[in-house]
């Protein structure tokens, strides 16, 4: 009753967003069609597993969001940047306007900050409902946890400065950071931490990948906190962001976002996971109040 409840909330607050301007100094006319230099678009560095997995996801929906635009705002080249960066220094290189000029990534009081969100959720709430990655021979100790104080005698993994961290943390829950996403699960198969928290959207690829180290999701718990995944561009590129805002209402309206969304096999398990009735439930207080523009 309460998922279903959640689940009903978090569409109409969701539709609430999507009926409201992207930005202050939106005009109710189309932008006239651009007939100079397609615009060009910079996405962050993606490596060979990413493109078939979650990761592929987030690029190929600014993609469409681009096209359902073009017709108003002209043609676009889309290219990724072809050096990896740590979590913070991609963060860093858009706030500079440097070198890439949109990214994915969730909100916390920094980013809102520093860069301009497009507050269009990008995952159906996905992220705010999390698994545990574990090692396998682990499982019976995750299955004693009924609270956050009991999950607090162990210690979580996750990225120096991801907004997930501070969760963790404020909620009372010992952390070992680092800042490389891809050396955490080598530390976790290596008993450096006991868990690693992911969003329903990203974990089955993710243990697709690493499950060779001797990793398993976790299969009683689930941890819950408000955390929605947004498109961000410089803050200065309000037409960009205004242009991204746009094709994505397009997208929703004519059913191919849903078609994207539910194209990419590990979230149709995370959407199924989500109203899972084994699991219990553990919320966390989250760092920015629900659905906080």
């Amino acid at each position: 009753m309460l998922r279903s409840l959640y689940s009903a909330c978090f569409l109409c607050l969701l539709m609430q967003f999507v009926a409201a301007p992207a930005l202050a100094n939106n005009t109710d006319k189309a932008p006239l069609k651009n007939t100079e230099a397609p615009l060009k678009i910079v996405f962050p560095f993606m490596n060979q597993h990413d493109t078939g997995g979650h990761f592929y996801y987030f690029p190929q929906l600014l993609k469409l969001a681009l096209k359902k635009t073009e017709a108003t705002d002209g043609p676009f080249e889309f290219t990724f940047h072809t050096q990896g960066f740590t979590s913070a220094r991609t963060v860093a290189e858009l706030k500079y306007a440097r070198s890439i000029n949109v990214m994915w990534t969730n909100l916390d009081e920094e980013r809102r900050r520093d860069l301009l969100p497009i507050y269009i959720p990008l995952l159906r709430g996905m992220n705010s409902y999390r698994l545990l990655l574990i090692r396998a021979g682990d499982q019976e100790k995750f299955h004693a946890v009924r609270t956050l104080e009991d999950l607090s005698a162990y210690k979580a993994g996750s990225v120096a400065n991801w907004p997930d961290t501070r969760v963790m943390r404020k909620n009372d829950l010992p952390v070992v950071a680092s800042i490389h996403y891809d050396l955490l699960f080598t530390m976790l198969a290596g008993e450096r931490f006991d868990y690693f928290s992911r969003g329903l959207y990203e974990v089955w690829e993710e243990l697709r990948i690493h499950g060779d180290k001797g990793l398993v999701i976790e299969d009683s718990l689930m941890l819950h906190y408000h955390s929605p995944i947004y498109f961000f561009v410089n803050r200065k590129d309000k037409q960009l962001a205004d242009r991204i805002h746009r094709g994505l209402q397009i997208a929703m309206a004519d059913g191919s976002f849903d078609e994207l969304f539910f194209s990419i096999p590990g979230f149709k398990q995370g959407y199924e996971e989500m109203i899972n009735p084994d699991r219990r439930i553990l919320d966390l207080v989250p760092l920015l109040p629900p659905y906080a523009p």
